[in-house]
């Protein structure tokens, strides 16, 4: 693990010295994982302290559900929805890093620009237009780059062909990356997007070559919580992955990530603090 990594979020450095944890804290009614779905106030911020207890460094806040098939939800109930979660969290901790799952300009500028979040996760990759890269320049915010493919959340879900996965991913995350640089985008995390345009194949395919993004220099973050790669080849329920979702999440550290996007804090805690152990005795 590259042990010199960091990056500014609003004048505090967070060091990748060890992986860190992101917790999950969806603000929709139709998250694939109901047990990810918090829309009262006091939901919210339940959640945000559970999320600081089990030693996670960074909340993410979802307004909008990915899912394939689920509802397409406006950018005013979105930003409602934001909104009233980053006041929440923000009751419960000024310290704990926040970030915004979105995709558009306006709600991230609202939340990270006037109440105080800080890092912008962002899965369409900029492919839904590249103001949200303007965005996070005239923010100054740490920018979550994801891979995927297509202009709507639909399109993902069907554009899974690739010559090689893994080098394709590699030549989409240079050329976005070398686009944020243009426009003064100095903190970045790659996201390989695993669930988003890849199949069951691929997705498996991508985790036993991750290790070739290490190349990239930069942070990276895995987030495959209780996905459909884990539930379809196990056959199981979400609420019965965790264990699936631990696997795969120790593999990705030791294939290099930084950071872990889960619904289960306290297990990935656990499972950083185990490879962190073993990496001691292989130094």
């Amino acid at each position: 693990m590259n042990n010199t990594f960091s990056i500014n979020c609003r004048g505090k450095l967070m060091s990748f010295s060890a992986p860190v944890v992101m917790g999950i804290v969806n603000i929709t009614p139709d998250s694939f994982f109901s047990g990810s779905r918090y829309q009262t106030e006091d939901a919210i911020k339940s959640r945000i302290e559970e999320i600081i207890l089990q030693g996670g460094t960074i909340a993410d806040l979802g307004g909008f559900s990915t899912r394939p098939g689920a509802n397409d939800v406006s950018e005013q109930e979105e930003l409602d929805r934001i909104c009233r979660a980053v006041v929440a969290a923000r009751d419960v901790s000024k310290d704990i890093l926040i970030s915004i799952d979105s995709f558009r300009p306006k709600v991230v500028e609202e939340a990270i620009g006037k109440l105080g979040a800080d890092i912008i996760n962002d899965i369409s990759g900029g492919l839904m237009g590249e103001d949200i890269f303007k965005s996070a320049a005239k923010l100054q915010a740490p920018y979550i780059l994801m891979h995927t493919r297509g202009t709507t959340i639909q399109e993902m879900q069907q554009k899974a062909e690739y010559d090689n996965i893994s080098k394709d991913i590699f030549r989409f995350f240079a050329e976005k990356i070398a686009r944020l640089r243009e426009y003064g985008v100095n903190d970045i995390i790659i996201d390989p997007g695993f669930g988003f345009a890849k199949d069951i194949e691929q997705n498996y395919e991508l985790l036993a070559h991750l290790d070739l993004m290490k190349s990239l220099d930069l942070p990276m973050l895995v987030g495959v919580s209780r996905k459909r790669m884990i539930r379809q080849l196990l056959d199981s329920k979400a609420d019965d992955c965790v264990n699936g979702t631990t696997i795969i999440n120790t593999i990705a550290l030791q294939k290099g990530a930084h950071i872990l996007r889960v619904h289960d804090v306290r297990e990935a805690m656990d499972t950083i603090k185990i490879c962190q152990k073993l990496a001691t005795y292989e130094q």
